[in-house]
């Protein structure tokens, strides 16, 4: 796979405890709710976007979801506005997730560009100041797979990254458990060159606001540079670990791309390649297919050495993503519908297949699935 159809992909998808004795003055007296939260070995449970197989992306709708579903974390994929404020989408493209493309008023604002290796011809979100988005509403991105969710469509704003914080600081307290934040920050090469670098800003955000400053926040990318810039600054701390996102391809991440550099993803995911990741941080979040690939026929299957080389490293293993859909699981775990089918039962069996290979956490776009499948 070249790295310009990688990337175009990719622009398409025991911790609590430490955190426990500060976490809990920063919420409510009442023990955490999530098993994780109490300090068990039970693996984490990431919500995707949210709730992002019943609400649309990225909106407080799809993280309320996913919190009264029992996720662990949330996550918020991080890009910045023209006027430098950090928001929640997936790309810096807007058009698959917003209704800018019925905006008269921003017809003018279409145009083109290559981020990660892919050009879109469309609007962008660095075109526009964050009063500007904020006239827009989210739409579902996968209305064909997710009418349930596409019915929603219109009714909710984009949010910003401080907007999120307060939001889970208000539902931890109304719950009395941890809800974790696991933000990334996204094509921070593409932002850095227009002017628009996401780092700094979201340090300062982190450190403005009481509830990261004491609670659960893991912080992803898929670049190296970022990450390694984030550890300098903030170094270890109980309630923060770094998140290196990786596939197993012999493609480049694009910071080491813009440099000139020739280390790949499927270097990365070496036991050399592990050991160096776990220099600067903590986690690796492989694609779900690298620790159990399918066969030719669709079927799940044997486990790579993938989970234990990590581990042998010193570093978690979280995967992305797990969606109940048949059109995503492994033919073993479909139902009888089409692709655009839910088989909930299917899709908790399948991640118990993975379970069963060590992982620490998961990402998953229905957590009350993935809640279902570490109950079970």
């Amino acid at each position: 796979m070249s790295e310009m159809k990688l990337h175009a992909r990719l622009s398409r998808r025991g911790f609590l405890a430490a955190a426990g004795a500060t976490a809990g003055s920063a919420l409510l007296p009442a023990a955490p709710a999530s098993a994780a939260a109490q300090g068990t070995a039970r693996p984490l449970v990431f919500g995707h976007r949210g709730a992002s197989a019943l609400r649309p992306e990225h909106t407080l709708a799809a993280y309320a979801k996913a919190i009264a579903d029992g996720a662990d974390y949330i996550e918020p994929d991080l890009v910045s506005t023209r006027d430098g404020v950090l928001v929640a989408r997936h790309d810096a493209y807007v058009n698959e997730t917003t209704d800018v493309a019925t905006r008269p008023e921003f017809a003018s604002r279409k145009t083109r560009k290559t981020i990660d290796g892919e050009t879109h011809e469309g609007w962008f979100v660095d075109d526009f100041t964050l009063a500007e988005l904020k006239t827009l509403r989210a739409i579902e991105r996968l209305p064909q797979l997710r009418p349930q969710s596409a019915s929603y469509n219109g009714m909710f704003q984009i949010v910003t990254f401080e907007e999120i914080i307060d939001f889970v600081a208000a539902q931890a307290a109304t719950q009395g458990r941890v809800i974790g934040i696991v933000p990334e920050l996204k094509s921070s090469t593409y932002f850095s060159s227009v002017g628009l670098p996401l780092e700094e800003r979201f340090l300062s955000i982190l450190a403005a606001h009481e509830y990261t400053r004491r609670n659960p926040v893991e912080i992803q990318s898929f670049e190296v540079s970022n990450l390694k810039y984030m550890r300098g600054k903030l170094g270890q701390r109980a309630n923060l670990r770094l998140m290196q996102l990786v596939v197993n391809e012999p493609v480049r991440p694009m910071d080491v791309a813009k440099a000139g550099g020739t280390l790949t993803y499927r270097q990365m995911c070496t036991p050399a390649g592990l050991r160096d990741i776990a220099a600067y941080a903590d986690v690796v979040a492989p694609p779900t297919r690298a620790i159990i690939p399918l066969n030719k026929d669709g079927t799940l299957g044997s486990p790579t050495s993938l989970v234990e080389d990590a581990h042998r490293a010193g570093l978690r293993v979280e995967p992305w993503t797990f969606r109940p859909e048949n059109h995503f699981l492994a033919a073993e775990f479909r139902s009888d519908g089409g692709p655009a089918a839910r088989h909930e039962a299917g899709s908790i069996a399948e991640m118990q297949r993975y379970l069963a290979t060590g992982i620490d956490g998961f990402f998953t776009d229905d957590p009350a699935l993935g809640r279902a499948a570490i109950g079970a």
